[in-house]
C-alpha cells in the first residue's frame, strides 16, 4: 500500500479522531488505504466505511469484517451510507490529496511529467476529460478555471494560446498542450506554472470543489454530538473553505450570534492553529509538504 500512497501525517490523523472503540467511523478517500488500516487497529467491535471513486483503489480494500468499501465519489455520502442503514458517525476523515498512484501512472494524465493523453479523471467511467476541457471550452471559461482554481497569472494568455493552437490541430495529450503553452512556461523553475495548471484541469475535470463542499454539508448533518471532523488539505482554495466551514458551520463562512452576541457555531476546534507535517515527514514524502491539517469536533 505504501507502493501506491504513502498516507499523510497518519499520527496526527488517528489522534485527532479521538477514535472509540465501538465507534463508526468514514474515512472518504480510501487510496492506499493507510489511513483506514490504521483507524481499524483503534477499533474493537466498531464500523468503518471508506469511500473512493477511482476503481483502482479497490484493490486495497481491506479484508475484514468490521470494514466496509464504497466505490463512490463522497459528494454521495449521505445517500450511500443511509442505504447501508447508516444515520450518523463519530468521525470522518478526507485527505484530499492526489495519490501517488495517480501521478506516477503516466496514462492516467495527471502528471506533465509523461507523455499521455489528457484524462486525469478520477473515476474512469465519468465523461469529462481534461482533452474535453481544453478541446471544448470557450477562452472566458478556460481563463475562469486556470484563475480560480490554480491563481495562475497566465490566465488569459494560456486561454488563448489554447484556442489559437487548437484551431489548428485538437490538443490531445500532454506534449500537445506543452507546445502550445511554452510560449508562457517560465525558463526558469517552470514546475510551478504547469503544477497549478494541471491542478486547474483536474479539479475542473472532478469536480472537486463541489463534492467537497457537498461532503462539508453532509458532515454536519452525520456526525454525532461529540464527533470529529478531520480533513487535510493541499491548496488554498480548498482550505480556505474547509477553514471557513469548521469555523461557522457553513459553506460561505457566515457566523450567527445569540441574543446576546456570543458567536454560534456547531463545532468546537480541536486544535488551536492548523498541523502540518513535520521536518522528518517532508523528507520521507515530499509530497506532504503542502499538507494541512484541520480538525473538529460537533458540539
Amino acid at each position: 500500500m505504501t507502493d501506491y500512497h504513502i498516507p499523510v501525517m497518519i499520527n496526527e490523523c488517528i489522534d485527532s479522531l479521538a477514535i472509540k472503540p465501538n465507534g463508526t467511523y468514514i474515512d472518504a478517500t480510501l487510496g492506499g488505504g493507510g489511513h483506514s488500516l490504521s483507524i481499524l487497529k483503534e477499533l474493537k467491535d466498531g464500523r468503518l466505511y471508506a469511500f473512493d471513486c477511482d476503481s483502482d483503489a479497490a484493490e486495497n480494500v481491506s479484508n475484514d469484517s468490521r470494514f466496509v468499501f464504497i466505490q463512490n465519489n463522497f459528494k454521495y455520502l449521505q445517500h450511500c451510507l443511509r442505504y447501508l442503514g447508516c444515520t450518523s458517525v463519530d468521525g470522518i476523515l478526507a485527505d484530499l490529496g492526489v495519490s501517488s498512484h495517480q501521478f506516477n501512472c503516466g496514462e492516467r494524465g495527471f502528471s506533465f511529467r509523461f507523455d499521455a493523453d489528457l484524462d486525469m479523471r478520477m473515476n474512469r467511467n465519468a465523461y469529462l476529460t481534461a482533452a474535453q476541457v481544453i478541446n471544448n471550452y470557450s477562452a472566458e471559461e478556460l481563463e475562469r478555471i486556470f484563475s480560480q482554481y490554480g491563481e495562475l497569472e497566465q490566465s488569459h494568455l494560456a486561454a488563448t494560446l489554447i484556442i489559437k493552437g487548437r484551431a489548428m490541430k485538437e490538443i490531445k495529450s500532454t506534449r500537445d498542450l506543452e507546445l502550445v503553452l511554452l510560449p508562457i512556461s517560465p525558463r526558469l523553475h517552470p514546475h510551478k506554472f504547469w503544477a497549478t495548471l494541471y491542478q486547474s484541469l483536474r479539479i475542473e475535470v472532478n469536480g472537486e470543489m463541489e463534492a467537497l463542499e457537498a461532503l462539508l454539508e453532509q458532515s454536519l448533518r452525520l456526525l454525532k454530538s461529540g464527533g470529529r471532523l478531520v480533513i487535510i488539505t493541499y491548496h488554498s482554495l480548498e482550505d480556505r473553505m474547509v477553514k471557513s466551514f469548521m469555523r461557522s458551520g457553513n459553506i460561505k463562512g457566515n457566523i450567527s450570534k445569540d441574543f446576546y452576541g456570543n458567536k454560534e457555531t456547531p463545532f468546537t476546534p480541536v486544535t488551536k492553529k492548523v498541523i502540518t507535517p513535520s521536518q522528518e515527514e517532508v523528507l520521507l514524502n515530499n509530497r506532504s509538504r503542502s499538507a494541512k491539517l484541520r480538525a473538529v469536533e460537533k458540539k
